[in-house]
């Protein structure tokens, strides 16, 4: 055949085909050559082609491995199999192999032949049919050729006895309940001499114990003994090249043998004391130099650890583990850490042995041999031997990695904690960690260590002492930083007149002025974080009642945050400044000492905020499904009301009130008003530093404020704006005048336009719109308008409504405002009232916008809409 003529026939070798296919340049050329060829070998199998018929099933496994589709040559490989000479049946089994899985329905036609060559007089055949069987056989197909590859495990060749071990193992897999047919003669194939049947065989008893139980007794029974002599044999061996490696004979049956022990021992006294022995030489007589042998020691300490080994066996075991950590090999070491941290729950006291060695660990260069060595000390950690354990632990947190710092601090902070029974010891731990990773330790660790100072009173003299000169040496820590804040504005005096010294303790000098400057300085260089600030000026606050000297300078840091851009900090600046000034007669009572803190309700108010961020951590839930909501304190807030449920402050069948809500600071309602964002009863609290995702849904929350004479607007009537000074706090009623008991006219009457809203930069009028018969809907034209002299850029309308009422917002008109009134923006609003009739129209709106690049905010309540809405 001339093969220039037609390069793609079923006559062209498989050679060409593949280096054509190489010879391509894109991956089109490619398509196409692959194209031509499955075309050429589609009309081959038309024409029944017998001639080419393997050369073609060559080609299409090879067109298979470069993924495109071959499925039309799935019954040729049945012809092929079908035939009756080996070359043809060899590329017949491998395209069944390759172009088949168990779950081809063609695959049942296939069984009759693999019966007929399973029972063939040829052994590679019978190889050849028992290597496609352990790789494609379905269940159907295990139950009716299950007793063929039984008889096969008693055949005299060893290599069609290991072929025939192999597939016994995927039909126990795929039919579990055939395990027993096996049990004998894979008990009895323990006594081969052969490497290859044995290693085979070992696996088929291995999975024979995990599908049956009755399996397992059996095997326990009557195969022990072989195998305790299968790896002493190996084990006394001398030199085979056939199964040497780096001088270890076969270890891998090594390590069948003694995974197959293990499984056998676990739980079983009797099958655990006749292993004890060779376990012991295996790991006495292994040399560990060599990988092979280590992989060899790991599987020995790893039966040993899983069976009823003796104490003896077991400190055996864990020395090796030791022996393992003075390796080189990282792998090695890591593994030894893996084992040993299995280890501890079997002989503590064997690992405490190698303490010094697991905590040199610590220190390694490698960052997963850190943590995981880091994971054991935290184990190793008893009552005994916390205190040198947690000083090797701090004294390394001081040169440790960035990387590593945060989770070291962790654990020294669990450590100390969990472990300690002296609170000064406590003290001096935690005051080392702050000062060094501060920055890195969470928030309910220092948020427990307030709680425990206030309630050691013995203790609050030398704490604030420690941390005053702590703060001095390392001012960068923020942690440090709150902690000695908090304690300087709770115990100043006792600070300044070094009240309850302790025996261990040196007298210090620090006069009022100091302690103010402290906390000016801190005030001054955590600029950004708001925590930290809020916290800074509680504590001067408290400062101007305890060192009365120093009220006037006091006053004066207090001041200079009165025009800060974020609210809770130009509030907080606003009502202190008014207490110190004139407020005189009430400021001590006010300020007095903040009463010592219920440390148990705080552990279990603690606890049970790890639970729930646990919880909340795996389910991973998102804000609108409910799910508990962390905050950066590490507590967690309930789940918040639905964003419709802002303005329905009552049940749908109670009456509307309007009494003004409550004003705690975390009432979600005031949070999305950006008022009362700060419990006033109480100076010395710490502030919130969330941000409510109520806040987050409308951009709402810690944001940039202008320092002119913005106000806030109440709306109660078209015309009527109440004005609030900035940093005032003031609780708006939402509800107000929206009593279910007015009267609702008829909805086809004509709507007047409001004025919805309006202060001294902007105005904002409603016209109305309704559809006959649908008297629940309304759609609202919205215009504003510019009444200042100055363009306003970036302009943004938001509003939000109550639960019972659907709300849509068209796009704005435009995102500039043209000054003074030369143009105004519209936007679309469609509102849907579900309780027509019952309730009236209420909507809280937010406007933003720029003057001069500055940011401007103005949000107030409409509740002025008419009664038929």
């Amino acid at each position: 055949m001339d093969l220039s003529l037609n390069p793609f026939s079923s006559g062209t070798r498989l050679r060409d085909m593949i280096r054509a296919i190489r010879a391509s340049k894109t991956a089109a050329e490619e398509r196409a050559v692959v194209r031509r060829e499955c075309a050429a070998i589609r009309a081959a199998i038309s024409d029944n082609d017998q001639d080419y018929r393997h050369r073609n099933m060559a080609k299409l496994m090879f067109i298979h491995m470069l993924g495109y589709p071959t499925h039309f040559g799935q019954m040729e490989c049945l012809k092929l199999i079908a035939a009756s000479g080996f070359p043809e049946k060899r590329i017949g089994y491998l395209g069944l192999t390759l172009l088949l899985d168990e779950r081809q329905e063609v695959l049942m036609l296939v069984t009759n032949s693999l019966k007929q060559d399973l029972n063939h007089s040829n052994q590679f055949i019978v190889g050849l049919a028992l290597c496609a069987l352990g790789n494609i056989c379905s269940a159907e197909m295990a139950r009716d050729l299950a007793p063929e590859v039984e008889r096969l495990l008693q055949t005299r060749d060893p290599n069609t006895k290991k072929k025939a071990a192999l597939c016994s193992i995927r039909i126990v897999r795929k039919v579990p309940d055939l395990a027993e047919n096996f049990m004998g003669s894979a008990a009895s194939l323990l006594k081969e001499k052969h490497h290859g049947v044995l290693i085979s065989v070992v696996q088929l008893c291995t999975e024979l114990c995990k599908a049956s139980r009755e399996a397992l007794e059996y095997l326990r029974k009557h195969s022990v003994e072989g195998l305790v002599r299968i790896l002493r044999d190996v084990s006394n061996s001398s030199y085979a090249p056939e199964y040497d490696i780096a001088g270890i004979t076969d270890p891998f049956l090594h390590i069948r043998v003694l995974r197959l022990m293990r499984t056998l021992g676990q739980g079983d006294a009797d099958c655990s004391e006749h292993v004890n022995d060779i376990l012991a030489q295996v790991a006495t007589k292994t040399e560990s130099n060599k990988n092979a042998g280590n992989a060899i020691l790991y599987e020995c300490v790893e039966t040993i650890m899983g069976i009823e080994a003796t104490s003896g066996l077991r400190v055996l075991a864990i020395n090796i583990l030791g022996r393992f950590l003075s390796n080189r090999d990282n792998n090695i070491r890591y593994v030894a850490l893996n084992m040993l941290m299995k280890a501890m729950a079997v002989d503590t006291l064997a690992v405490q042995r190698h303490r010094v060695t697991i905590l040199e660990c610590v220190k390694d260069a490698d960052v997963s041999i850190r943590k995981r060595a880091l994971e054991l000390v935290y184990l190793l950690v008893n009552d005994t031997n916390v205190k040198p354990l947690t000083k090797e632990l701090v004294d390394y947190l001081e040169v440790s990695d960035d990387d590593f710092k945060e989770d070291l601090t962790a654990k020294i902070c669990s450590i100390v904690e969990k472990f300690s029974q002296d609170k000064l010891w406590y003290l001096d731990q935690m005051f080392k960690v702050l000062t060094l990773t501060g920055n890195f330790v969470k928030d309910d660790v220092w948020h427990a260590l307030i709680v425990l100072i206030s309630n050691a009173p013995e203790l609050q003299g030398y704490s604030v002492r420690s941390l005053y000169k702590a703060l001095q040496a390392s001012g960068t820590q923020e942690s440090l930083v709150r902690v000695a804040v908090w304690c300087i504005g709770e115990y100043g005096e006792m600070l300044v007149n070094n009240i309850s010294m302790l025996d261990v303790e040196e007298p210090i000098t620090v006069t009022e002025s100091e302690a103010v400057d402290a906390l000016e300085l801190a005030l001054k260089r955590y600029s950004v974080d708001v925590t930290t600030r809020a916290m800074c000026l509680v504590a001067l606050l408290k400062l101007s009642s305890r060192f009365p000297q120093t009220s006037k300078r006091i006053q004066a840091i207090v001041v200079q945050n009165k025009g800060n851009t974020v609210l809770e900090l130009q509030q907080r600046s606003i009502e202190f400044n008014s207490i110190i000034q004139r407020h005189q007669s009430i400021k001590s009572s006010l300020l007095e000492r903040m009463p010592v803190l219920d440390e148990a309700s705080y552990l279990l108010k603690r606890a049970a905020s790890s639970r729930a961020t646990v919880s909340l951590t795996k389910s991973a839930p998102s804000a609108a499904s409910g799910g508990s909501l962390k905050v950066p304190n590490g507590a967690v807030k309930p789940p918040p009301a639905p964003l419709a449920d802002l303005l329905d402050l009552s049940s749908d069948d109670a009456p509307v009130t309007t009494s003004a809500p409550s004003t705690a600071p975390n009432d979600f309602l005031q949070d999305l008003l950006g008022i009362g964002l700060i419990d006033t009863s109480t100076a010395g609290g710490a502030p919130s530093a969330s941000t409510d995702i109520l806040m987050d849904l409308l951009s709402i929350g810690s944001y940039p404020v202008q320092n002119g004479p913005l106000a806030t607007s109440n709306i109660s009537s078209p015309g009527q704006v109440t004005k609030h000074a900035p940093g005032t706090p003031q609780v708006i009623d939402l509800l107000d005048g929206l009593s279910p008991s007015t009267p609702l006219p008829d909805v086809n009457a004509a709507y007047p336009s409001i004025t919805a809203f309006q202060s001294a930069t902007l105005k904002m009028t409603f016209n109305f719109k309704k559809q006959p018969g649908k008297p629940q809907e309304t759609t609202m034209h919205a215009s504003f308008t510019n009444l200042t002299s100055v363009t306003l850029t970036n302009f943004m309308f938001q509003a939000a409504v109550p639960k019972f009422i659907q709300l849509r917002l068209d796009p704005a008109s435009s995102s500039t405002l043209p000054a003074s009134g030369n143009g105004s923006i519209t936007q679309s609003l469609s509102v849907t009232n579900n309780q027509h009739g019952q309730k009236p129209l209420a909507m809280r709106i937010r406007i933003s916008y720029k003057v001069n690049g500055e940011e401007r905010l103005e949000q107030g309540q409409i509740s002025n809409f008419p009664a038929r809405l």
